[in-house]
């Protein structure tokens, strides 16, 4: 993203990066890649396929960075719309990430604070990194230094609106908000499959992520969906070249529109 990796291919893709195939076969989960990579970025529940990865899976990736000695980075933004009861929050609970792994947390998805751009990272400080001398060094000390040195955090009424969402009154209005949104999300999911629509997502995560009808594109079906139901959805593509043949609907707004966006997509054929 910094523009270090490489120049760009012509199928949007970057030189210097593994690219994980993220396919339906694997439900959108992938396995460690054979060769050896430095840094390895997870994101689950995932935006925007709404996957998520279970005990074993997310174990074998610890296993393949220990035995890389590569830093694994999981963005957990979405934990809290998880539901089923042996998917894992947090890579952490996976025995030896604590030697391999940083996550990433968010307010934005379970609190409402998209806008103002609060969250926090968790850096073990039994995370250590190899130098070009071959020397390891924990890593903790220069996430400290960065941090300290070029930001000074969120502003203090923020961290105050931050710090209320683990009062027992903002655990229930966060629960209450995220019930709604999964409740959304099931009404949307449901309306996909009664038009046979193949559909994945939408169960751990706010987001359903969906197959393009026959002989589109996903541009071709958001143009369709807005021309056809006034209906604004997010073309596969959008999130990149392994995007495209699929489209993501969001399950973020109130239950009126999305009983409404329901209703308009028994019309399509």
């Amino acid at each position: 993203m910094a523009g270090h990796s490489g120049a760009a291919k012509s199928d949007g893709s970057y030189q210097g990066i593994v690219y994980l195939p993220c396919t339906a076969e694997n439900r959108f989960v992938p396995e460690p890649p054979k060769e050896h990579v430095d840094l390895v970025y997870l994101c689950f529940p995932n935006n925007p396929t709404g996957a998520v990865a279970s005990r074993e899976q997310l174990s074998r990736w610890v296993d393949y960075a220990r035995e890389h000695e590569s830093l694994l980075l999981f963005d957990a933004a979405y934990e809290a719309y998880i539901s089923e009861r042996e998917i894992p929050h947090s890579i952490f609970e996976i025995p030896g990430a604590r030697e391999c792994a940083v996550e990433l947390r968010s307010f934005s998805k379970n609190g409402g604070f998209t806008g103002v751009r609060c969250g926090f990272t968790v850096m073990p400080k039994s995370v250590v990194g190899r130098a070009d001398s071959g020397k390891k060094l924990p890593l903790h000390p220069l996430w400290h230094r960065r941090w300290s040195t070029k930001a000074n955090s969120v502003s203090y009424p923020v961290q105050r609106g931050a710090e209320a969402l683990y009062s027992s009154e903002g655990r229930q209005q966060v629960r209450s908000l995220i019930d709604h949104y999964m409740g959304n999300a099931k009404i949307l999911r449901d309306a996909c499959a009664k038009i046979d629509m193949k559909v994945f997502g939408g169960i751990n995560a706010p987001y359903i992520w969906v197959k393009t009808p026959a002989g589109l594109t996903s541009w071709q079906t958001f143009d369709r969906m807005l021309r056809e139901l006034n209906v604004v959805i997010t073309p596969g593509s959008g999130f990149g070249a392994q995007g495209e043949g699929y489209f993501r609907i969001s399950a973020f707004n109130s239950r009126e529109n999305a009983e409404e966006v329901a209703h308009r997509l028994q019309s399509l054929s």
